[in-house]
């Protein structure tokens, strides 16, 4: 039987290593910050937000950023980051979000939709706490990448899987879901959002040449997330 992802088990290691790796410091990121742009001023729900480095590059940039993860460990690690007075909760994307209608001008769901087999309340109640015509600006695995990494594999269905991965050296497992592509726009679209930007970033060009496998060396981008910017359209 898959299990879900449980941070707490590994929060440290993940969040030592989402620092500086290639794939969140360098990439995924970077990537959702450009689709972020000018926050100053701005009231941001960071949904995911781990150990907060997202939420403190969102501060520095001048915006009122609120966050809460599943995991309480991560929310501790974020708490230290970013100093006790943060508004940070342990709440459960798919569920009741804690937090009074329209009350954010953005929302930002960084590598987190993918842990879920039915969008479809999370998408309302990310709507729900955004005010009207805010955005949603999303990462999620790229859905090219389950067929790919598991050969013979249906890429039209809905489907449960489970990685084995390394942080800091240490094995874990992280189980997603995989939609197809039609199934994803399908979902965001009835949520109410319209689709404003589908993006395949590259990685940034100031990456240090020691994190980047000598395989993507040569290349101006490579597919491992697909990220959206949308807007409320109720």
């Amino acid at each position: 039987m898959l299990q879900e992802s449980n941070y707490d088990d590994f929060a440290t290691d993940y969040a030592d290593e989402n620092e500086f790796s290639l794939l969140n410091g360098y990439y995924e990121r970077p990537a959702t910050l450009e689709l972020a742009g000018e926050v100053a001023g701005r009231k941001i729900l960071d949904i995911g937000c781990g150990a907060g480095p997202l939420a403190e590059q969102l501060i520095l940039r001048g915006a009122t950023v609120s966050g809460f993860d599943t995991s309480q460990a991560m929310v501790d690690l974020a708490r230290q980051r970013l100093g006790d007075d943060a508004d940070l909760q342990v709440a459960t994307l798919g569920e009741k979000l804690p937090y009074s209608d329209s009350s954010f001008d953005d929302a930002i769901a960084s590598l987190v939709f993918h842990y879920l087999p039915d969008w479809t309340y999370a998408l309302e109640e990310v709507r729900r706490v955004l005010k009207p015509g805010g955005r949603l600006i999303m990462s999620v695995n790229h859905p090219i990448l389950y067929p790919f990494n598991h050969r013979g594999k249906d890429y039209f269905q809905l489907t449960q899987y489970t990685d084995e991965v390394a942080f800091n050296g240490k094995p874990a497992q992280l189980t997603y879901w995989h939609r197809p592509l039609h199934e994803t726009m399908a979902a965001l679209i009835s949520a109410g959002f319209a689709i404003e930007r589908v993006w395949e970033p590259p990685y940034v060009k100031d990456a240090p040449e020691g994190v980047i496998p000598e395989a993507l060396r040569e290349r101006d981008a490579f597919l491992s997330f697909l990220f959206f910017s949308l807007r409320s359209t109720r």
